[in-house]
């Protein structure tokens, strides 16, 4: 059987057509580097076509690692850590589809912390405790950013608040 010109024309038209957007649509994995204008590494992680995805390091101008965690589709999503240019430790909570959730942990310059709180859609929610010397000091109480109760005894807060841990 023959094959006209045109018939074959047609079919190899759409061949390449086919092998050129499976080859095109399909975004490639990659380790990605970011950098200052100074020529300094500013983040290096995962990116499938320009989404950051998967594990990634930012740094400060001074080289310091600045944060870590990870993304999920171009968002922060899981446990992420933050330090100052010295290095240190200086909060770490989770995120979920790029928003601040759940327990957020913030620590004082001699790295021992200093206050937990509870945020939902990147604002306080819930709890917050005040930490004085690894000693907690203070608790309150958050809605949509805004401290509504505050206690400066444990025993007060266990009366007003029985269900609620503080560990």
């Amino acid at each position: 059987m023959k094959l006209s010109r045109v018939t074959f024309l047609l079919f190899s038209g759409i061949f390449l057509t086919t092998n050129a957007i499976a080859h095109t649509s399909v975004p490639e994995k990659m380790y990605a580097k970011e950098y200052y204008e100074n020529g300094t590494l500013k983040a290096e992680g995962w990116a499938l076509g320009n989404k950051k995805i998967k594990f990634w390091i930012f740094y400060h101008n001074n080289g310091a690692v600045a944060s870590k965690g990870n993304y999920k589709n171009n968002k922060k999503d899981g446990y992420w850590y933050y330090y100052n240019t010295q290095n240190k430790l200086i909060k770490e909570g989770h995120y979920i589809n790029g928003s601040a959730e759940n327990w957020w942990i913030f620590y004082d310059i001699a790295n021992q912390k200093k206050a937990k709180y509870q945020f939902k859609d990147n604002q306080k929610n819930g709890f917050a405790l005040q930490y004085n010397k690894q000693k907690l000091m203070r608790a309150e109480k958050y809605e949509n950013d805004e401290k509504v109760g505050e206690w400066t005894s444990v025993w007060a807060f266990k009366r007003d608040n029985p269900d609620v841990s503080l560990k």
